[in-house]
């Protein structure tokens, strides 16, 4: 066993827990990721311990404990710690593992009695590293430490053998690569080509939890590059090779999915949350699905429109909370709003404040910049996109909605004497739609003349003006943007 006497810096917490395990004699080491980031310097998202002693051992030394999976891992809880990283401390028996039958997890776990059986089972050289606390000495069976030094993501032993016991190591591998900036070495790479189709057997859920580390990575271009070279965008979703390779207008200089990746690191320098990271890398996908080319030059007409579906079968698929699929398929549906605000009316900034929803207004904004620097532009926010911020302030104070305006479906029922139908529907969204173009409109002494006005239409001119109305409410444009595009060819 390599033990190099090095004394690393250790929070109170964690030392604490390692000092109980000690006091009662049980062997204990930190292990994995932690000490893998101290060493480079990089402050831990997670505190791991590994020792000899069992669950049923482990919990009676700690207040403040839960133990709810199947590899024996004691969460040990700090109710006041100094960084929220520090919270929970987990603790895992030494452990080795059978055989991996179904190429996700083992068959069969078993506690060991010593810390060489444990990292030995481990995925990478740079995880299967390990800290004596009490010794301060780092552990390192596989040469970790000079993998670190060379920036190497190597398996531990045979990397056929690692990623055949599970196959989700080959998208850590790649994660792995993104967030630490290393290479892959040679004989992983290709393990990794051999193996990829094993992907195919992992869960949805666990391929989602990599690919949100991969697109939260600082660079997360670096991971989805050698996932576009190793063949595996695939198993993510096939939707997301189908841009690779495919040229676009004279506008752009990248083809869709340099673009899109191109796009999603300048999400990750800005640390833009995860929807609006997701919908920047998926604003485009549809590209493929809409390309034609008219008059000598690519176009891709609505490809907004199916973009936000293809967004949403993606990420259902994937498993994605409903809250993030329905963000990010608002996003991808709008991010194509006209900007031209020379000639955009202020109330085409309301309808697309309607659309986006106020809560997600920023964040569309935000998807709009960092498409723009993945054109290779040189600035992200031009003069024109800082003033559309200002045309945003500016409207979000008025009435988008039906529910903002100074009548509801009860007063329309008292001053038409009616009683609930379709008549309902269709007059707000006739008022709705006045009140987009001039928000002086919304005062309850118009309103209600427009009521009585409206309702003394033939039922049937009203649907169909509130039909009307309606499409207009839900559509980014007025009629003077519509010509302004249709004039100029925009897309």
């Amino acid at each position: 066993m390599a033990r190099i006497k090095e004394k690393l810096e250790i929070p109170e917490e964690v030392s604490r827990v390692s000092s109980v395990l000690s006091s009662t004699k049980f062997e204990n080491y930190l292990v994995g990721g932690c000490v893998r980031d101290i060493l480079l310097s990089k402050e831990p998202k997670d505190w791991d311990l590994t020792t000899v002693a069992t669950p049923d051992e482990i919990t009676p030394l700690f207040e403040h404990t839960f133990y709810e999976n199947d590899y024996g891992t004691v969460g040990i809880v700090n109710d006041n710690p100094s960084n929220e990283n520090l919270r929970v401390i987990e603790v895992t028996p030494f452990r080795t593992e059978g055989a991996y039958s179904d190429f996700r997890r083992p068959d069969e776990v078993k506690w060991s009695k010593t810390l060489d059986e444990d990292l030995k089972r481990r995925d990478f050289t740079i995880n299967a590293l390990a800290y004596d606390l009490r010794g301060g000495e780092v552990i390192d069976l596989f040469d970790g430490r000079e993998d670190l030094k060379n920036k190497l993501i190597r398996t531990v032993g045979d990397p056929n053998e690692r990623f055949g016991e599970d196959a989700l190591r080959i998208l850590r591998a790649i994660r792995l690569a993104a967030e630490l900036n290393f290479a892959i070495e040679s004989e992983t790479v290709k393990a990794i080509s051999e193996k990829k189709d094993l992907l195919s057997q992992i869960s949805k859920e666990r391929i989602r939890d990599e690919f949100i580390k991969i697109v939260m990575s600082d660079s997360p271009s670096v991971a989805l590059g050698l996932a576009t070279q190793l063949g595996l965008l695939k198993y993510i979703s096939p939707e997301l090779e189908k841009g690779v390779g495919v040229e676009q207008n004279k506008a752009h200089i990248y083809t869709v999915w340099e673009h899109l990746i191109r796009s999603l690191d300048y999400a990750a320098e800005k640390k833009f949350p995860l929807h609006v990271r997701i919908a920047v890398l998926l604003h485009d996908i549809a590209k493929p699905h809409t390309r034609k080319m008219i008059n000598g030059q690519w176009t891709f007409y609505g490809h907004e429109v199916v973009g936000a579906k293809i967004a949403r079968n993606i990420l259902t698929d994937l498993k994605f909370p409903r809250e993030v699929i329905e963000k990010v398929v608002k996003l991808v549906r709008w991010h194509m709003f006209f900007s031209e605000t020379e000639t955009i009316s202020l109330s085409a900034v309301r309808r697309i404040v309607r659309n986006v929803g106020p809560d997600l207004i920023w964040d569309l904004m935000n998807v709009r910049s960092s498409d723009r620097t993945g054109m290779g532009r040189p600035k992200a926010v031009t003069y024109r996109l800082r003033k559309y911020h200002s045309m945003i302030e500016q409207v979000m104070r008025d009435p988008i909605s039906v529910k903002q305006l100074n009548v509801n479906g009860g007063d329309i029922m008292s001053l038409t004497n009616s009683k609930a139908g379709p008549h309902i529907g269709s007059i707000l969204e006739i008022l709705l739609s006045e009140v987009l173009e001039d928000p002086k409109l919304n005062e309850r002494s118009h309103l209600e003349k427009r009521v009585s006005d409206l309702y003394k239409l033939d039922q049937e001119e009203l649907i169909k003006l509130g039909k009307v109305a309606r499409k207009k409410n839900e559509s980014e444009d007025d009629k003077e943007v519509e010509e302004i595009k249709d004039k100029y060819k925009v897309e």
